[in-house]
């Protein structure tokens, strides 16, 4: 995050040649931060760091419409779940489980950029999404692992049981979200800008039900990213 983070300075002071001071029809930004889970996704998932890649066509000097991509790692999360301990009937165990989620997003925005004076600007921005989510669970396990020897995987066993991750569940479900936030561009050049920003999403993710206690849970996801990067 750190190289990322200089990486966005140094682009910024290159970019701030003399250009011409008429409003732009187009902009692009490039930007990564940190990825909050809120809410109830907070219980389930770990958090994670984003990366996006934005064009916002200014209709007006105060209004934008914006296309954005943007990739969110998220950490994982560990879960104990009581397992039955055999042939002790009626005894449990809890077992380690890890979830690990990363976010795809296309969204589309409406952007508000109230004129004010100064090299700070702030913004106001909303707008809706398709999300994609695919989650990997694993639990701890033992595997056999072979004799093998290959330098170019700086990698050599003498063979025997190790500790692996055995996957339990993959799954993937893609969603109608919404987002919206608020954000500082700070005026480097007329050619470009630094951008902070912080935005809320909200996405309506699948239902399912337990088939123990009959109940049923939606996988609504909400995540709360802080973006940092160079709007051109």
């Amino acid at each position: 995050m750190r190289k990322f983070v200089a990486f966005v300075f140094v682009a910024a002071l290159i970019a701030a040649s003399p250009a011409s001071a008429q409003d732009k029809k187009i902009n692009w930004n490039i930007g990564g931060g940190y990825t909050f889970s809120t809410g109830e996704t907070r219980n389930h998932l770990g958090d994670g760091y984003n990366v996006n890649f934005g064009l916002t066509y200014n209709v007006s000097p105060v209004v934008g419409i914006q296309a954005e991509y943007s990739f969110n790692g998220l950490g994982s999360k560990q879960v104990n779940i009581p397992v039955a301990v055999q042939p002790i009937v009626g005894t449990t165990n809890p077992s380690p489980f890890y979830a690990d989620m990363n976010m795809q997003f296309w969204d589309f925005n409406l952007i508000f950029k109230p004129k004010m004076d100064g090299k700070a600007h702030p913004y106001f921005v909303a707008g809706a999404g398709i999300y994609s989510r695919p989650v990997k669970v694993t639990t701890p396990a033992v595997g056999y692992v072979p004799v093998y020897c290959d330098p170019f995987w700086y990698y050599c066993s003498p063979g025997g049981f190790v500790a692996v991750d055995k996957i339990v569940g993959s799954r993937s479900s893609t969603d109608l979200g919404i987002d919206f936030g608020a954000g500082v561009n700070y005026q480097m050049s007329d050619r470009a800008s630094i951008y902070f920003e912080a935005r809320y999403h909200y996405i309506w993710g699948p239902s399912f039900t337990d088939p123990t206690t009959k109940t049923t849970q939606k996988a609504n996801g909400q995540f709360f990213p802080i973006t940092v990067g160079i709007r051109f």
